[in-house]
């Protein structure tokens, strides 16, 4: 079990934020046209950006194990024993990816905050 270094994970945050930036202001403006249309309540393009890192993080980590960006890389998500996480610790990871400064600790703990708070590596597959 090999652990991807840094270049890697640098790669798979950049292609996933291409992509939920993408999704999420896609979503984003398609919500406007109700808000000006049909006068629903306006939202900041925050919630939709963070929603957005929660539910693909969650889906596509829960079904494979990895993410487009994780697919381009040759990497996967697995638990401590090399196998596929649980659904606890997917969503354990998803909820600690919104916080802001998760990257942050790679210096101190040689890993990700939201992989070590679900117990998971990130591995070549």
């Amino acid at each position: 079990m090999q652990t991807t270094g840094i270049g890697t994970r640098v790669i798979n945050f950049l292609v996933d934020t291409l992509i939920i930036a993408i999704i999420s202001g896609l979503s984003y403006h398609g919500w406007n046209i109700y808000v000006l249309f049909y006068h629903y309540p306006g939202f900041n393009f925050g919630w939709f950006f963070f929603g957005t890192v929660f539910i693909y993080y969650t889906f596509f980590e829960a079904l494979f194990s990895r993410t487009p960006g994780k697919w381009i890389t040759y990497s996967k998500v697995v638990n401590r024993q090399g196998k596929k996480p649980s659904f606890f610790q997917i969503i354990v990871r998803s909820i600690t990816r919104l916080i802001i400064i998760d990257l942050f600790f790679i210096p101190f703990l040689d890993k990700t905050l939201h992989d070590f708070t679900s117990k998971t590596e990130v591995v070549e597959s």
